[in-house]
């Protein structure tokens, strides 16, 4: 089975950050993406969907977007079913967010000014860890490969 979604839009909304009963991070926020035509008014059309992101990803999410910031996803839909203060069966669908990146130019987003003189160096969250260094081999000599002569057969 293949479940994967790449998404672009503003965030349409502060998002919000809470913390599950055994403490890990979630924040939920709704994103804005334009579909790319016009209604028969000439108003542009645009999709709003929940995304929710975890851990490390969601803390990211919070520290560096904020309302109106053009953001980047890919994850997978989720459903999920619930009851409603009135008791009402309902069922949510969402992006759970496995990568979360910056678009556009710094000027175009307002969650990333620069950090505070104070603050540590901000982690990059939506990158792996770097790798170590491959080792290093050497050329070896010439006489490691002799010269094959042939008279222009092919060996097969």
């Amino acid at each position: 089975m293949l479940n994967v979604v790449a998404i672009m839009g503003r965030l349409v909304a502060d998002p919000q950050l809470r913390q599950t009963t055994t403490g890990k991070n979630v924040a939920s926020f709704r994103i804005a993406c334009d579909r790319g035509r016009r209604d028969p008014n000439g108003q542009n059309q645009a999709d709003f969907l929940d995304v929710v992101a975890w851990d490390r990803t969601a803390e990211f999410v919070c520290r560096y977007f904020q309302k109106g910031s053009l953001i980047a996803i890919d994850g997978r839909l989720q459903t999920r079913s619930y009851q409603d203060k009135n008791g009402n069966n309902r069922q949510a669908v969402e992006i759970v967010a496995n990568n979360v990146n910056f678009t556009g130019p710094k000027s175009q987003n307002p969650g990333m000014g620069a950090p505070a003189m104070s603050a540590p160096a901000p982690a990059d969250y939506s990158r792996p860890a770097a790798q170590p260094a491959a080792p290093a081999y050497s050329a070896g000599s010439n006489d490691d490969f002799a010269l094959i002569e042939d008279e222009g057969d092919l060996p097969f």
